[in-house]
């Protein structure tokens, strides 16, 4: 996918902004913007836009400082709007910068919040991206909070490192931790981790 100027522009404002440079940069790392790409490429041939042409409403959950928010803006598919909820306080207005344009236009919000505290919201699609950070009780009790009709992307990956709490050894056991009737499952090999994501429906 391309990024064009002015969105890229914005990135870099965000990265000016943030309280910790350093760590904001963190998210353009090679497995960071890769696994995004991979997810967006992989929604536009499960959603087929050119198909089905009805925006989209999109909830991220773990949105961490927006990229994947404003990739999907980006992309071939046809959104309404989109928020992304990271519990993490000193973020949201990295993720509003980083989508300015949009958020100027009103698509765009940004909470502070617990997402396993989330309920009572509509959205076309759920994506939790940080499946690695939660424990399986609070992956079940957020999944048990999503929309029943929400298409539900989940991310997760093998990397061993302190702040992972639930890896999974490959896509099969990624794939019992997530509880979906699945569309698409697969694996995106990245230099030092894989990566893991399932699309589909909860079961209900």
């Amino acid at each position: 996918m391309l990024i064009d100027t002015e969105h890229l522009h914005h990135w870099m404002n965000a990265v000016r902004v943030s309280n910790n440079p350093m760590r904001t940069l963190d998210a353009f790392w090679s497995g960071q913007i890769k696994s995004k790409e991979w997810l967006v490429d992989t929604l536009e041939y499960v959603i087929r836009p050119n198909i089905n042409k009805e925006p989209l409403t999109i909830e991220i959950h773990g949105g961490w400082v927006g990229t994947l928010a404003s990739m999907l803006f980006q992309s071939n598919l046809n959104i309404k709007s989109i928020r992304s909820v990271d519990i993490d306080p000193h973020v949201q207005h990295i993720a509003e910068e980083m989508n300015r344009i949009e958020y100027n236009q009103g698509r765009f919000t940004s909470l502070t919040a617990d997402m396993t505290s989330l309920t009572n919201y509509s959205a076309d699609i759920v994506i939790n991206t940080s499946c690695e950070h939660i424990t399986q009780e609070q992956y079940d009790k957020w999944l048990e909070n999503t929309p029943e009709n929400s298409m539900v992307i989940a991310q997760g990956n093998n990397y061993k490192i302190d702040e992972h709490i639930r890896i999974s050894k490959d896509i099969d056991e990624f794939e019992q931790q997530c509880h979906l009737n699945r569309k698409f499952a697969g694996t995106k090999r990245l230099p030092i981790y894989d990566r893991y994501m399932i699309i589909g429906n909860k079961n209900v």
